[in-house]
């Protein structure tokens, strides 16, 4: 769950090989016959010796189009990478969601810390130091209830149940952004509670259905919760983002969020007494692993949204539920079942129309 702003570069001319130049200050206009291969008129070719030469003038620089659907194909590949940190993330049997979540932290540190010192320091303009400590705060929290949700029920469940994101992000910038929440939103908002409902499956609603999950359900509902959270605090999130705007730099907000998110975990973890190094070599491997995945999938989602407008980017994304439900299958050897995939087809279709919906919107 992540950063999802891009920046422009301003468009440089290329450089090339001068084939008409001017001559400098005090150059003769008519050179003897031996030099006229060599210098060239003012404003003249020196291969015709025309003013200006058709045949020969330097071409004009042009921005290179990216590949059709690169930015797309960016995106798929960040929704491939998060399910596999994910699925990592359920395997590791040894150590807390939380202390998984303050590895990925220092992970990310280490990284981001040569690129603050290039940029413009540690802190932040002063009128959005407080939106970012928010934003650090938040995020971190968000990133521990996914953890957990991950660790206490099924892979597939709690990356639908994430995907509730957008319902969430529209009704608090309603109420903290003023912007308009409209009678589709609640509508998408209704299809999003009825594809939780399917997957939570209350006992009273659902009865004797629910007796095969009875012995973990406490735990399923659990991580249920959780991944709730996780959905509340990322729209939070994403409120505050939007409330910076880019005043403020990229890397700076990962600071923020790595740098309070390893204070926060540590608390946390000092609190529970989970606190406890992984004993397994495996178990390294994996958060190894689980740190780069997420690196790199934040990586190749901001490249997407740079190149390719954000509403295919946001239908793209909801492929995350695609490859959770491949992974469930293959490395946890469970099949989700059909009160799963209803709910799935739930939540995915209320993401779907709410990215439609703001797509049309932004292009009118």
């Amino acid at each position: 769950m992540r950063p999802l702003d891009g920046t422009g570069a301003a468009e440089l001319p290329e450089a090339g090989l001068g084939l008409t130049d001017d001559a400098p200050p005090g150059a003769s206009e008519e050179p003897a016959a031996a030099e006229a291969a060599e210098t060239a008129a003012p404003g003249r070719c020196w291969l015709c010796r025309s003013s200006p030469c058709g045949s020969c003038a330097q071409p004009e620089a042009k921005k290179k189009a990216p590949c059709p659907g690169l930015g797309l194909f960016y995106t798929l590949f960040s929704a491939f990478l998060f399910s596999l940190a994910s699925s990592l993330v359920k395997k590791v049997e040894d150590v807390h969601a939380v202390e998984i979540s303050a590895f990925r932290c220092v992970f990310q540190m280490i990284v981001v810390i040569p690129c603050l010192i290039y940029r413009n320091g540690f802190l932040g303009p002063k009128g959005q130091r407080i939106f970012l400590v928010l934003r650090g705060f938040l995020g971190s929290a968000s990133m521990m209830f996914a953890y957990y949700a991950f660790q206490t029920t099924s892979l597939a469940d709690a990356t639908v149940i994430s995907f509730t994101c957008p319902v969430f992000t529209s009704i608090f910038a309603c109420i903290f952004l003023k912007e308009k929440y409209s009678p589709w939103d609640a509508l998408f908002t209704a299809f999003t509670i009825v594809g939780v409902i399917l997957i939570v499956r209350p006992p009273f609603l659902f009865g004797s259905d629910t007796m095969e999950i009875n012995e973990s359900y406490s735990v399923h509902l659990k991580g249920t919760f959780a991944a709730i959270g996780h959905a509340v605090f990322a729209a939070m999130t994403l409120v505050i983002l939007r409330k910076m705007g880019k005043s403020v730099d990229y890397f700076l907000s990962i600071w923020y969020y790595v740098a309070l998110g390893l204070i926060e975990g540590i608390i946390v973890l000092f609190i529970l007494g989970e606190w406890s190094l992984p004993y397994c070599g495996l178990d390294r491997l994996y958060l190894i692993l689980i740190g780069l995945f997420g690196l790199g999938g934040q990586v190749f989602l901001t490249k997407g949204i740079q190149i390719e407008k954000a509403g295919p980017v946001a239908i793209m994304r909801t492929m995350d539920v695609v490859f959770a439900f491949i992974f469930q299958i293959i490395f946890f050897n469970d099949v989700p079942t059909w009160w799963t995939v209803g709910g799935a087809l739930c939540v995915v279709a209320s993401s779907t129309g709410a990215a439609i919906r703001k797509w049309c919107q932004s292009s009118k």
